[in-house]
């Protein structure tokens, strides 16, 4: 192990109690806000694939610090601290950990941004908010529809700024589109497409081994059942795998069912239906790779439909559109074929209407808020993160159980369905528990 694994990884040694400190953490955020002069000091949790992205854009912008570092792989951490050399470091080199309730012991953190797999999303991010820390979290903000409730409410017990991975409503180009949607470009709009048709090649199958050096399996499995290391449950494959992530619907599609939801104008629908399998080939995935889902939400009189496909297949809508969404109105239609534009058609005869583009920085946008303590501020603000994410979850639960399920947007429950309401929630491995109810946190 070299010497700033030595150095750093001493923080790490030992098992704190699973809950952090309630009431006990701080920071300037908490005790006298940070000023338009401070610098924002920000932990990035999980720092492979997507969390080396988070690294790089906080770093770019100003006033801020990315003071700390954590991931269960002393391998990837080592890897992702050694980019704070150079010319472009500045001297300064973040603190290493490998548990995540040891870095939010860290009073002089102000936020952290969270890129672990998505059985740890809300767990985590719960505990920084007992910790007064800010959160930025990556899509989807929960594993289950339950547990997602829990962070908003987190959110707002300890009054912390929130803001939900799903980046694209901050762009310039996709928010002119929800302009024009809610004045009428295209008329009353009465159904949205969502298409996830990633190209997914095959995981083979694996069998299981020991856990590489370096690797702190046991802080890596977190809420999850134990079962033996396998590659085919690690890094990035992991979110084939129910036990820690939600299948491509939760992982890319989760990005298009976000606009689809908010260019409907929809919250939580009353009636899911979803069908689909596992197609074509034979390996250790366990979700499914072409899965279609419809979402009702009968007061608005409105239809929200989701296809994921994973292999060879068109592109649709009036452009390329092989990740990205379809909207249908009285007047036209509008297409949204990727994370910053749209165009529309309008008419019988489908004339080129309205169309633009233009990007943003989510990112800055948190830091923004965070300043501000304004969460009306942010793009994304949890309790929206929260909605687009339970119907992804749905989708999953119509399809586990093979039958529609009728949901409750208000007591976000299946009423009386004793096997749907299970799968709202799942079994937590303590200490790594998120509570059925924050009263007593």
């Amino acid at each position: 192990m070299s010497e700033i694994s030595r150095r750093r990884f001493l923080k790490d040694t030992g098992v704190t109690a699973a809950a952090v400190g309630l009431g006990l953490f701080g920071s300037r955020t908490v005790l006298g806000g940070i000023g338009p002069n401070d610098t924002v000091r920000v932990a990035v949790i999980g720092v492979k694939g997507r969390g080396g992205n988070h690294v790089e854009s906080f770093r770019k912008l100003p006033k801020v610090e990315v003071a700390a570092l954590c991931d269960v792989d002393e391998k990837e951490l080592e890897g992702a601290a050694k980019g704070f050399a150079g010319p472009d470091g500045n001297g300064k080199k973040p603190d290493l950990y490998t548990d995540v309730r040891k870095l939010l012991d860290d009073k002089s953190i102000d936020a952290v941004s969270i890129a672990t797999p998505n059985h740890w999303h809300s767990l985590a991010s719960i505990w920084a908010c007992q910790a007064k820390k800010d959160v930025y979290v990556e899509k989807p903000c929960s594993h289950n529809v339950s547990e997602g409730r829990r962070l908003v409410e987190a959110a707002r017990k300890f009054d912390r700024i929130v803001q939900h991975g799903t980046q694209c409503r901050a762009n310039k180009g996709i928010k002119e589109a929800m302009r024009q949607l809610r004045e009428g470009v295209i008329g009353d709009v009465y159904m949205a497409r969502g298409l996830c048709y990633k190209w997914r090649n095959t995981i083979r199958r694996m069998k299981d081994e020991e856990t590489p050096k370096g690797v702190h399996y046991d802080l890596w499995l977190g809420p999850a059942p134990v079962r033996p290391f396998s590659q085919n449950r690690f890094h990035y494959q992991w979110h084939w795998n129910w036990a820690y992530g939600n299948g491509d619907i939760g992982n890319q599609g989760v990005h298009q069912m976000d606009l689809a939801r908010w260019g409907l104008g929809v919250g939580l629908p009353k009636k899911v239906q979803s069908m689909g399998g596992h197609y074509m080939f034979d390996d250790d995935q366990e979700t499914p790779n072409t899965q279609v889902a419809t979402f009702e939400f009968p007061e608005a009189k409105k239809l929200l439909v989701f296809e994921v496909r994973h292999w060879i297949t068109n592109a649709e809508g009036d452009t390329p559109c092989h990740v990205g969404v379809l909207f249908y109105g009285s007047e036209g239609t509008m297409v949204i074929p990727s994370y910053d534009s749209y165009a529309t058609f309008l008419g019988k005869k489908r004339e080129a209407g309205p169309k633009g583009s233009g990007g943003g920085n989510h990112f800055a946008n948190f830091i923004d808020a965070v300043r501000s303590r304004k969460r009306e501020e942010l793009e994304a603000e949890i309790e929206e993160g929260h909605i687009s994410s339970a119907l992804c979850h749905l989708a999953n639960v119509a399809y586990r159980l093979g039958r529609t399920v009728e949901f409750d947007p208000k007591t976000e429950t299946c009423g009386g369905d004793k096997e749907a309401n299970a799968l709202l929630t799942r079994e937590y491995r303590r200490p790594f528990v998120v509570p059925e109810s924050l009263a007593a946190l």
